[in-house]
C-alpha cells in the first residue's frame, strides 16, 4: 500500500491529536483502507459488552470495561473506501484546526520491568501448578520513545505492507487516545449471514522467511483448550458448526496454531450478548475463563487497557461484521508508545521461553514504526 499525497497525510497526523473521533482499518488481503468518522456529537461509550446490541459502528471495547476503560462505538457519519474517498470525507474539516487533546497524550504510563515479569509469572504458575487454573495468560507492555519524524498514518502503511494477513488498524478518538495494531485474531465476523469465529493459540517464532516445523506438546494443548471452549459456547449461540484445522498460520515474525468454527445465529440484534459469551476467550484469558479473568484483574500487575479487547466493524443489521481481538498493538502516549503482549501459561510452561514470545510479538509493531 502506497502513501496518499502529502496534505492527506499530514491532515490524519493532524487529526490524531484532535477531539476527532476516527477509525482508519484495512482487512486481511483487502487492498484498500476504510474511513470510519464521526463529524461531531458525543462518543457513544456503554459500561459492557451488552450495550452493543443492536448498534452499528467501529467498536474498540476494554479487556475489562471500567468507568477509565469503556465500551466505545464511533458512529460513521461518514464511511468512506480508499484514499480518494476518504479524502473527500475530511475535506470539509480539512480547513478546522484540531484542539489537541493533552489528556489523552500526555498519560503517564508507569514503567514495567523484566523483573516486574519475573514476579508476575511466579503468581501465575503456581496456581496452574496446584491444579486451580487449566490456562492463564500472562500479558506485559514496554514503553519505548517515538523517533521525531514519527508519523501515525505512515506506520499504519508501513503495518498495512508488510503485514497483509492481518487486520490493520489507526483508531483515535478522546476517550481512548490512539491505538494502531495489527492482529490476525478473529473473534466474530460474518458474511452473508454465515458467521465466523476462530481458536488462535499456541506460538513459534519465524525462521527468517521459512515456517517452522513441529509443534511442542504445550502448544498443541494451549489450542485444543481455546477450541473446545468455543465448541462450548457456539453450542449454546448459534448452530450448524463447522470447522477447520488446527492448521499452522503466520502473523508477522510469528505463527500460531489456528481452527476456524463457522456457525449461524437466530439473530443479530443481540451481537452484544453473542460477544459477551466469546470474549475473552482462553486464548487471551484462561481457564475456567471467570475465575481466570478475575485473577488477571487482580494479579497481572499493570493494566491491559483495550489490549486484547475488541476491535473492528460491528453491524447489527447490515450482511458484513468484522470484529477482532486487539492482538499487536500499541497506544500513543506523546512522544512515547506502549507495546503490549502476552502468551498462554501452563504448567509446564518456562519463564525465559514465555518471555522470549512475547518479545517476538512486540517486534511486529516495533519493526513497522515510521
Amino acid at each position: 500500500m502506497n502513501l496518499p499525497d502529502k496534505k492527506l497525510c499530514e491532515l490524519i497526523d493532524e487529526l490524531e491529536q484532535s477531539s476527532v473521533s476516527f477509525a482508519l482499518y484495512r482487512l486481511p488481503w483487502e487492498k484498500e483502507p476504510v474511513l470510519v468518522l464521526q463529524r461531531e456529537g458525543v462518543l457513544h461509550t456503554c459500561a459492557h459488552l451488552q450495550g452493543l446490541n443492536g448498534k452499528t459502528g467501529f467498536v474498540l471495547a476494554p479487556f475489562c470495561p471500567s468507568e477509565q476503560h469503556p465500551v466505545v462505538i464511533i458512529r460513521a457519519d461518514r464511511k468512506a473506501e480508499g484514499w480518494a474517498e476518504i479524502a473527500d470525507a475530511l475535506a470539509s474539516i480539512g480547513m478546522a484546526k484540531p484542539v489537541k487533546d493533552r489528556l489523552i497524550s500526555d498519560r503517564h504510563v508507569p514503567a514495567y520491568t523484566r523483573r516486574d515479569y519475573g514476579e508476575a509469572f511466579g503468581r501465575f504458575i503456581q496456581p496452574l501448578r496446584e491444579g486451580v487454573f487449566q490456562k492463564l495468560v500472562l500479558s506485559r507492555c514496554e514503553t519505548a520513545s517515538l523517533p521525531d519524524t514519527f508519523s501515525p498514518l505512515a506506520t499504519f502503511v508501513n503495518a498495512c505492507t508488510s503485514y497483509p494477513r492481518m487486520m490493520i488498524s489507526l483508531v483515535h478518538t478522546p476517550v481512548t487516545g490512539t491505538w494502531i495494531g495489527s492482529t490476525p485474531e478473529i473473534i466474530l465476523s460474518a458474511e452473508r449471514g454465515r458467521w465466523h469465529t476462530v481458536s488462535l493459540a499456541g506460538t513459534m517464532p519465524m525462521n527468517g522467511e521459512q515456517m517452522p516445523e513441529g509443534w511442542s506438546l504445550k502448544n498443541r494443548e494451549e489450542q485444543m483448550l481455546v477450541s473446545a471452549y468455543l465448541r462450548e459456547v457456539i453450542g449454546r449461540i448459534g448452530f450448524n458448526l463447522t470447522e477447520e484445522g488446527p492448521y499452522t498460520a503466520r502473523a508477522g515474525q510469528v505463527v500460531h496454531l489456528k481452527t476456524d468454527f463457522f456457525f449461524n445465529l437466530e439473530q443479530t440484534d443481540n451481537l452484544g450478548d453473542v460477544l459477551n459469551e466469546l470474549h475473552p476467550t482462553p486464548a487471551v484469558c484462561g481457564l475456567p475463563r471467570q475465575k481466570a479473568y478475575d485473577f488477571i484483574e487482580s494479579n497481572e500487575g499493570y493494566d491491559r487497557s483495550y489490549y486484547t479487547g475488541i476491535i473492528g466493524w460491528l453491524d447489527s443489521w447490515g450482511e458484513r461484521t468484522s470484529l477482532y481481538v486487539n492482538l499487536r498493538c500499541m497506544q500513543l502516549s506523546g512522544k512515547q508508545a506502549v507495546f503490549y503482549a502476552g502468551g498462554g501459561i501452563l504448567p509446564s510452561s518456562a519463564e525465559e521461553t514465555e518471555w522470549e514470545e512475547t518479545r517476538h510479538k512486540m517486534d511486529t509493531m516495533k519493526r513497522i514504526i515510521n
